[in-house]
This record gives structure tokens, C-alpha cells and sequence, in this order.
């Protein structure tokens, strides 16, 4: 039996606040995803802004009281085995997250879309839409009424690209920052934690203006068809995990400029550090299934 101490945090009210604003944060984007107007919606821009704030306060608050209790010497080893497993579930469920989008694409491209089309063991779908030709991307859609199709395909040899180098790039840098501090190099750790920041603003600055290009010249919207619809569920969603992780490479950058960090006790780095190669895997994936192929 172990004789270390186990720190057992008190009461906290983050978790509480943090599903309110989560709530606040599904609500409001359901609201704008599904067209409803103002008045109907409660308002729901205004609705998703409002969870943003909040939840951005709740990770304020929730870090700072972790900081301050590692800080204060109160975590064990046995903490720190816990906080491991915690952050190996984590990114497991964010895994599991992505693969049921992943999945849903692979779905609609490789069987909904062809039995509307006529093909295979389900083809006799075509008689919903007669005529309809099945292709990925899909332009023409079965109901361009409602759901025109894009006119245009962003280009993945341009600024999808560009961001691929830019996240790999990262992945690499927050690499050699962490060797850093492992060799207690403060300067250098500093240098390529900001370097690593600085590409991953990078990235969401181009993400941004990839999502205008496609709105205001290609026709490429939320409502374009399964294939807008795919599109910007599957790089929206990383793009809100980039955020996350943007964020939390700001709050360790920092956490170093104060002196926090270890070369043997370190995990709050290391976490970070997962995240953001998990977030890097991710895109990968999507440049090569939504982008390319």
C-alpha cells in the first residue's frame, strides 16, 4: 500500500457552470445551423456568443485553481497517474468524436450516395430522384431548390495546403520545446512556444479566410447539399478544437514566462502537448478525406 498523500480537491462549482455554458453553446449554434430567425431561435447568435464568454471564463477560473493547487506542491505521483488516465480518456472520446463524423462522410460517399444513383443492393432509391447521378463532390443535388449545391471546390493545393505545413510545423516546434524544457533550456522553450502559438494563429487566420472564399465566390455553404453540410461540420469542429488547443498553448506559454514547469515535473505541458498532436492527426486525416480524395 502506498503511504503517499492523495489530494482530494473540495467542492467546486466549474463542472455545473461548465455544462450551463456548453448548453448555452449547443443551444445557440443549433439555433443559427437550422436557419431559424431571430424571434423563433431566442435570438441564438446572441445566445452562442453569450456560452463563448462563459465557457472562456470557466477555463480562466478552472485553470487557475489547478495551477495554483500544482503550484502549491499538493499533487502526488498518484495525481499525476490520475491526471494521465484523465487526459488519455479525454482524447479517446475526442477520437471517437471525429470517427463518427469520419464515419458519417464515408457513409454518404460510399453507399447514400450511390444508391441514389442507381447502384447496388439499395438502388432502387433512384426512383426518389430519377435521373439523379451520383458523383463526390457532390454539385448537383437531388433538391437544388432547397439545397443548391456548391458551385465551386475549395482548391487543396492552396491555402488547405498551406495549413497542413503550418499545423505539421507546429506539431514539430511544440516538439522541440518540450525537449526544452526536459533540458531545462527556459530560453529556448519560451522561443518555440511561441513560435508554436504563433502557427497555430497562423492556421486559424487562413481556416477563416478559407470559410469566406468559400461563402462569398464558391457557393460552398453549411446548406450546399451533404457535401456543405460534411464540409464544414468536419473542419468546423477541428476548427473549434484548434481554438481550444490555440488557447491552451497560450496559457503554458505564459505558465513559462512565470517560471512554472519542471524538467521531472512537467504533465500539465505534456497534455497540452498531446492534444495538439492529436488535433494535428486529425487535420491530416481531413486534408487527405475532405480536401483531396
Amino acid at each position: 500500500m502506498s503511504s503517499e498523500a492523495y489530494y482530494v480537491p473540495s467542492q467546486s462549482r466549474w463542472p455545473i457552470l461548465a455544462s450551463i455554458a456548453l448548453f448555452l453553446l449547443a443551444y445557440g449554434a443549433g439555433s443559427m445551423i437550422n436557419g431559424l430567425s431571430s424571434e423563433e431561435s431566442g435570438s441564438g447568435g446572441m445566445i452562442l456568443l453569450a456560452g463563448a464568454v462563459l465557457m472562456a471564463l470557466i477555463l480562466i477560473g478552472w485553470f487557475g485553481n489547478v495551477i495554483n493547487e500544482s503550484m502549491s506542491g499538493l499533487y502526488s505521483e498518484q495525481m499525476d497517474r490520475s491526471f494521465r488516465w484523465g487526459m488519455s480518456w479525454f482524447i479517446f472520446s475526442e477520437v471517437m468524436f471525429f470517427a463518427a463524423f469520419f464515419g458519417t462522410l464515408f457513409y454518404v460517399r460510399t453507399l447514400a450516395v450511390p444508391w441514389l444513383g442507381g447502384e447496388g443492393e439499395k438502388g432502387v432509391s433512384n426512383m426518389l430522384w430519377e435521373g439523379f447521378q451520383a458523383q463526390w463532390p457532390l454539385m448537383t443535388t437531388p433538391d437544388m431548390e432547397q439545397f443548391p449545391g456548391p458551385q465551386q471546390v475549395i482548391d487543396p493545393w492552396h491555402l488547405p495546403l498551406l495549413n497542413t505545413v503550418l499545423l505539421v510545423a507546429s506539431s514539430f516546434t511544440v516538439t522541440v520545446a518540450h525537449k526544452a524544457l526536459k533540458n531545462n533550456s527556459r530560453n529556448n522553450i519560451v522561443l518555440w512556444l511561441a513560435v508554436t502559438v504563433m502557427l497555430a494563429g497562423a492556421f486559424l487566420f487562413f481556416q477563416a479566410a478559407e470559410y469566406i472564399e468559400a461563402y462569398e465566390e464558391l457557393g460552398l455553404t453549411l446548406h450546399a447539399g451533404i457535401y456543405g453540410a460534411t464540409f464544414f461540420v468536419l473542419t468546423g469542429f477541428h476548427g473549434l478544437h484548434v481554438t481550444l488547443g490555440t488557447f491552451m498553448l497560450l496559457v503554458i506559454w505564459l505558465r513559462v514566462l512565470r517560471g512554472h514547469f519542471e524538467p521531472e515535473n512537467h504533465f500539465g505541458f505534456e497534455a497540452v502537448a498531446w492534444y495538439w498532436h492529436f488535433v494535428d492527426v486529425v487535420w491530416i486525416g481531413l486534408f487527405l478525406f475532405v480536401y483531396i480524395l
